[in-house]
This record gives structure tokens, sequence and C-alpha cells, in this order.
């Protein structure tokens, strides 16, 4: 096996967000699954109102939070390998000039589907033991008759069989698309295409202080962290605003979920962006000390041009935990009596972005003690 399990193990990122994904999925399409049995018993007006209330709500909220940790896992996933490629290109060069096929080399990534597959069962596991209180809430009311928990094979096959499956297969996909590259470019370490290099040759010629330069070439080489820092600070701006709101528009329980989850993912994409900006940046960081930048100036190239980033994401994080409670107060439970009227919370927003300015500004503290503690002369020796 050419790529193995403790390769596949440093995919922490893609099983947290996969458990947080299937724990939120299953628990409320399982309850839509076993609310549509009872179906049959509702007698009253208002508990029918209720149950369309609640089949809705279980749609919404699996096919949203369902399909974004979906998207962001496949970029993660593909972000990984592509890094472990650009990473390993001088040994899997040597694999390739020993006569082992791309095909042979790209089916070891089948091994990152079992990162997948642990997140899954763990978050299907995980629902299960959260499931009899969460039906409770849910029909904390007793408008609906007792609803009982179901194991449902075909969610299991789906939430977790399936996925796990389907990303080894685009692991191979894609490990066998990036190994493309001729031998030789691998062995010397060399990725850039034509086009990149002509534009840096272009952008050359244009006059500006290097500091500058730098922080945008950052930023332009590794859109991928960019979009795990905005998507970081998104997280934790919706997840915890909305936390704040769930006390009145469902309980106390939904809200620590949805704030633990929220910082979970937040914690775990934010702090694997900026490893891999720190760790791929080590050599430029040793050059710049050994010409007398101090470490200031170095936070400043290195990750000072993702602090911008950080706030689109959490401003983008706030307009959508708000459009998307509109929705479920003045859409889905609107012919529901009783339902609060949903305002946009502003103390709640400072609040969350206090935390985040705080939070944010301390792993920035601690990546910059780290950046100072970079040997130059191991970087020198390497």
């Amino acid at each position: 096996m050419l790529i193995g399990i403790k390769d596949a193990a440093r995919l922490t990122g893609i099983l947290i967000i996969s458990f947080c994904a299937v724990l939120v999925c299953t628990m409320f399409l399982n309850y839509h699954m076993d609310i549509t049995g009872i179906e049959n018993e509702i007698v009253s007006e208002q508990a029918m109102v209720f149950y369309h209330a609640q089949v809705s709500t279980a749609k919404v909220v699996s096919a949203v939070s369902g399909g974004c940790l979906l998207i962001t896992s496949v970029i993660m996933l593909l972000f990984y390998i592509k890094h472990y490629i650009d990473t390993h290109k001088k040994e899997l060069g040597i694999l390739k000039a020993l006569g082992y096929s791309n095909r042979k080399i790209a089916k070891s990534f089948a091994v990152f589907g079992s990162s997948i597959f642990l997140g899954t069962l763990l978050g299907f596991a995980g629902a299960f033991l959260i499931m009899p209180s969460f039906y409770m809430m849910q029909n904390k009311e007793r408008i609906l008759p007792d609803i009982s928990v179901h194991f449902h094979p075909m969610l299991f096959v789906s939430l977790v069989l399936l996925p796990a499956a389907i990303f080894a297969a685009l692991s191979v996909w894609y490990a066998f698309y990036q190994l493309k590259t001729p031998v030789i470019r691998l062995l010397k370490d060399t990725l850039q295409n034509g086009s990149k290099m002509k534009r840096h040759k272009e952008e050359k010629n244009k006059p500006c202080p290097f500091l500058d330069d730098l922080k945008r070439n950052t930023l332009r080489e590794k859109k991928v962290l960019v979009f795990f820092i905005l998507f970081a600070s998104f997280c934790f701006s919706s997840m915890t605003q909305m936390s704040f709101s769930m006390k009145d528009l469902a309980s106390v329980m939904m809200g620590v979920m949805i704030l633990l989850i929220g910082v979970v993912l937040a914690c775990t994409t934010l702090f694997l962006a900026i490893t891999t900006v720190v760790n791929s940046n080590t050599k430029t960081i040793a050059m710049m000390r050994v010409f007398g930048y101090s470490q200031k100036e170095c936070c400043k190239a290195i990750l000072g041009g993702y602090r911008k980033v950080s706030y689109l994401g959490f401003i983008i994080g706030t307009v959508y935990q708000y459009a998307l409670l509109r929705i479920m107060v003045d859409i889905v439970f609107r012919n529901m009596e009783g339902v609060p009227v949903y305002k946009f919370d502003f103390p709640a927003m400072l609040v969350s972005l206090a935390a985040f300015l705080l939070f944010y500004e301390l792993v920035m503290y601690a990546y910059s003690e780290r950046i100072k503690k970079i040997s130059v002369k191991e970087i020198m020796l390497e």
C-alpha cells in the first residue's frame, strides 16, 4: 500500500465535518421518516398544520446543512490530495520512474475514504444516542401522537456506506488526474504550469512593495485556504447567532447543539487552513528573518491578508442565519399559533462578533509565536 492509514488519519478535518453533517442529517431525516408513519393517526387540524411544519423543517435543515457540509468536505478532500501530492512529488516521481503506473498509485488514495467512513459512522451512532431526547423536544407540546425511534437501513446505507464509497472513488479519480504530471517535473520539484509562470513574469515588472506583494501572492496561490478561512468565520458567525434564537424558537438543547457544532467546525477548519499556510511558507519566513524582517512583518505578510476574508465570512454568516430563520418562521411555521415573531438579534450579533474577534486574534497570536520559533538553521539544512 503506497498510501497508508497514517496518511488518511491526517484528514481529521474531513472526519469532523462528515461527523457533523451526518449527525444533523440523520436526526432530521430519521425524524422525517418516523413522523410520516403517524400521519394517519392525526385527527385535528392544528396537529396536521404542525405535522406539515415539522416535515418541512426536517427537509430544509437536512438540505441546507447537509449540502453545505458536503460541498466543504469535497473541497477539503481534493485540497488534501493535491497538498499530499505536492509535498511528496519527489517520492511519487521516483515510484513512477520505477515503473508504477498512475492508476496503481492512485488506487492507494482510496484509503482516504476510511476517514469519511469513520466520521459518518460516528455521526450516525451519535445521532441515535441523541434522538430520543430530540424526538421529545420536537413534540414537547404533545400536539402529535407519540413518535418512536426506528432504525432505517436505507438511511444507514445512504449516509454512511454510500458517502465513504463515493469519496474513496473521488480520491482515486482526483489523484489519478493530479499524477498525470511528467516524471521529470515531479523529480525537479516544479509543478507550475506555463500560464502561472508567465503571469509571475509579468507581475515582476510591476513596482510593488515586497511585503504587499508577498501578501497578495500568499492569498492568490492558496485560494482553497481562503475558502476554508471564510467558511470557518461563516460557521462561527451563523451558528453562534442562531443558537441564541433557539431558546425562543425551539429549545435550549437545540441551541447548545448548534453552538457546539458551529464552534467545532470553525476551530477545525481555521486550524487546518492556518497550519497549512504557515507550513507551506516556512522557507519564505526563514529567508525573511535572514534578511532582517521582524516577526511582526513576517506575520503581517503571511497571515495578515486573511483578516479581511474572515470578516467577510462573519458578515455572510450573519446574513445567512437571519435569512434562514426568517424563512423558517415566516414560511414554514406561518400557520402555527404561538410562534414568536423573529427579528434580528443585534445584541447576539455583538456578543458573537466580540467572541469571534477574541477567538481569531488568539489563533493569530498562537501562530505568530509558532513563526517566531521556526529555526532558520533547520530550514537551511533541508
